[in-house]
């Protein structure tokens, strides 16, 4: 018997799709497995993180492999915000705060998180003073868009996301939320896919 696998992205269409032009759609509370911190994109406190995130992702994927549960790894995302009143722009990049995360299947339990980051623990994978959670976020409805490009030229897609706020009479009522649908490893710069997300009221 061929176990089924089962993949976000192709459950969860409209968690994981955008269009072009922004459009409003309505999320539902969704379990993540996070972690948190302040730095640049690319700094080596970020790109540790990032390592401590894809260990646990992998231990849970695993662990649920092996009870007949088997998942995709699904697409990181992070949320992007700054302290203060200058803008993304203004603030330096070593300032700005930032949650990344994984999306977790419903099956999956604060139960297992535990236990598999105990494990990664002792085995030396894991600081003692890991700063992972596991937590559950809701942004209800959110105006999104799928941006084309560079990360550092998402400015024309916001603009668009923001005149669709305008226009609709909804404010911001969230962080900069960021979906990588490309890997940046083996993606060129000019084609990568990121949907941004913003929950409003």
């Amino acid at each position: 018997m061929i176990m089924s696998k089962l993949n976000l992205t192709e459950a969860y269409p409209e968690y994981y799709k955008a269009k072009s032009n922004p459009q409003l759609v309505e999320l539902e509370p969704y379990q993540y497995i996070t972690i948190q911190g302040n730095s640049a994109p690319n700094a080596p406190v970020f790109l540790a993180a990032i390592d401590d995130l894809y260990k646990l992702v992998y231990g849970i994927k695993f662990f649920h492999k092996n009870e007949g549960m088997d998942f995709v790894v699904p697409k990181m995302e992070a949320f992007w915000w700054v302290e203060g009143e200058l803008s993304f722009e203004e603030t330096p990049q070593e300032e700005w705060f930032w949650k990344i995360m994984f999306r977790m299947p419903d099956f999956v339990g604060e139960g297992e998180f535990e236990l598999v980051v105990d494990q990664l623990v002792k085995e030396g994978k894991l600081a003692n003073d890991h700063q992972l959670k596991f937590e559950s976020i809701y942004e209800g409805k959110s105006v999104q868009a799928l941006h084309i490009g560079s990360y550092y030229d998402e400015r024309r897609t916001l603009e668009k996301i923001f005149a669709f706020m305008k226009d609709n009479d909804l404010e911001m009522n969230g962080q900069h939320h960021e979906i990588y649908i490309s890997d940046p490893r083996k993606t060129a710069e000019e084609k990568l896919k990121t949907i941004l997300r913003y929950a409003v009221k």
